[in-house]
């Protein structure tokens, strides 16, 4: 008996494998933290894959929120061209906009990031914002489903969700403060080499057509402060931002443009012809502005009535290319970029405002009157024969004379006389004009003023020929150009009014 009471004491007294129990018990807990690690490591997986798939959705829509009357209808299909996949959640793999996603639009957001989005709107034109709401997933912890039940508390909470917000901005920079009215389905990069007659609109209560301009309001502009047009007013402004060179405007969100009623006194053809080396009317006296410098390639069809000036002087020590002003009549032996042969008097299928691209005509006068080449004879060869569209002509004019004169032998040389200089860029005859839809269809009527009017696309357009005016009060314009493509694609090429265009699409939440 004492033996067997001796035997106990000696166990109960025996330390040797305690260690056991504590490694035991400590076991338990690693290995149910490892599990449970691997669960919430599926989750915090699945919550990625959602949201990168929100992310998605929200910039494909948001690239499409331009103001226009269809842009939530395009938001939404550009939406349901995003699929993805996630691994971990219950339901199906894949991931697609049509099934496991709610768009909402909003007009604005608020200071804090903290705050709801509550400017709702259905409003294409007012929609500058998607909010894109992910459906819940569950994503099911299979390890820790066993440490759960074995504490005997939910321990872990497998739901998944995803939010993005997104936005358009359209900065436009140093743009013209033109716009026009485009056909139905115009698209300026499909359209690339046809020609636009562009008559000023009227100021009444007749809805303008296309082909009709106008100008926008200078005072929704921001100035560069650095560039010409700083601290002019008025008539002085309209004429800087119109013919200035570069450096006319910062770059601002011109989502939508305001537009000012008819047409002022005081904008007429001359603001647009310095670039052309005509300075007339209000421009008469910028000649030797470098801030309005005429284009390194001036062929007009339009040389000085007064050899001499109306002064009495003349321009260059006496050259053929004196300085037009005032007087001015049709070159004896040149003439002007054509227009389209839609166009041209008695044409079997003459055009409206908007020609089809085809000067087929036009160009072997053009070759025969300005470089005495009849490119239709036998054996003849068009030196500019790759040059498809007036603008790849013009240019390839420049490059041919390499500095020297472009005419030999005629009545204009087709450099600048009157201006000292040129602009350093050809595309100083490139407009940035806002293309609008004025259809009765998009709610986007204009008779006159008007605010926050959606532009379809900024469009690149080529001055073929000096503008021309009646002798109307105010004067009825006309602008003869060439399509040459959109300024609306993010091109950052320095053109010779300055102007850029970028569409720029951002993930604000």
């Amino acid at each position: 008996m004492g033996r067997i009471q001796n035997s106990i004491r000696c166990f109960a007294r025996e330390e040797d494998g305690t260690i056991l129990v504590f490694f035991g018990m400590s076991l338990v807990v690693v290995l149910g933290l490892v599990a449970l690690s691997f669960d919430l490591g599926r989750l915090g997986s699945t919550r990625s894959e959602l949201q990168s798939f929100a992310d998605s959705v929200a910039l494909a829509a948001a690239g499409e929120l331009d103001g226009n009357s269809d842009a939530i209808t395009r938001a939404n299909a550009a939406a349901q061209l995003i699929v993805d996949s996630q691994t971990f959640a219950t339901g199906s793999q894949v991931l697609g906009a049509a099934n496991d996603v709610t768009l909402t639009y909003l007009s604005a957001l608020p200071d804090s990031d903290s705050d709801a989005t509550n400017a709702v709107t259905t409003d294409p034109a007012k929609a500058a914002f998607v909010r894109v709401d992910v459906d819940e997933r569950e994503v099911q912890g299979v390890f820790a489903a066993a440490f759960t039940t074995m504490g005997g508390y939910d321990a872990f909470d497998g739901s998944a969700t995803a939010q993005a917000v997104a936005g358009l901005e359209i900065l436009a920079c140093d743009v013209t403060p033109l716009m026009f009215c485009v056909p139905p389905g115009f698209d300026a990069e499909k359209d690339i080499g046809q020609m636009i007659l562009l008559r000023s609109g009227g100021g009444g209560d007749a809805a303008w057509g296309p082909g009709d301009f106008g100008f926008l309001d200078p005072n929704g502009a921001k100035i560069d402060d650095e560039g010409p047009c700083a601290k002019k007013s008025g008539a002085q402004l309209d004429a800087c931002l119109l013919g200035a060179v570069s450096k006319i405007t910062q770059c601002f969100n011109q989502r939508g443009v305001d537009l000012e009623p008819g047409q002022k006194e005081g904008r007429n053809a001359a603001i647009f012809n310095v670039r052309f080396d005509m300075y007339q009317s209000i421009m008469n006296g910028l000649s030797n502005d470098p801030d309005y410098a005429p284009a390194p390639n001036v062929i007009k069809g339009i040389v000085a009535a007064n050899p001499s000036g109306k002064d009495g002087t003349t321009s260059n020590g006496g050259g053929k290319n004196t300085c037009i002003k005032e007087n001015e009549e049709l070159s004896p032996d040149t003439v002007g970029l054509p227009r389209d042969d839609c166009f041209l008097e008695g044409a079997a299928e003459p055009c409206g405002r908007f020609g089809d691209g085809d000067w087929s005509q036009g160009r072997i006068t053009y070759m025969q009157k300005n470089y005495g080449i009849d490119i239709t004879a036998e054996g003849a060869t068009d030196p500019f024969a790759d040059a498809e569209t007036r603008y790849d002509l013009y240019l390839a004019e420049i490059a041919a004379a390499a500095g020297g004169d472009i005419l030999s032998g005629r009545a204009e040389t087709g450099l600048p006389s009157c201006a000292p200089a040129a602009a350093p860029n050809a595309d100083r005859r490139v407009l940035i004009v806002a293309g609008i839809d004025c259809s009765a269809e998009t709610g986007t009527v204009i008779k006159g003023a008007a605010t926050d009017v959606p532009v379809k696309e900024f469009v690149k357009v080529f001055l073929t020929e000096p503008v021309g005016e009646d002798g109307s009060s105010p004067p009825t314009m006309d602008i003869w150009g060439e399509v040459i493509g959109s300024a609306s694609n993010g091109d950052q090429e320095e053109l010779g009014t300055g102007g850029m265009v970028r569409d720029v699409v951002q993930l604000y939440r």
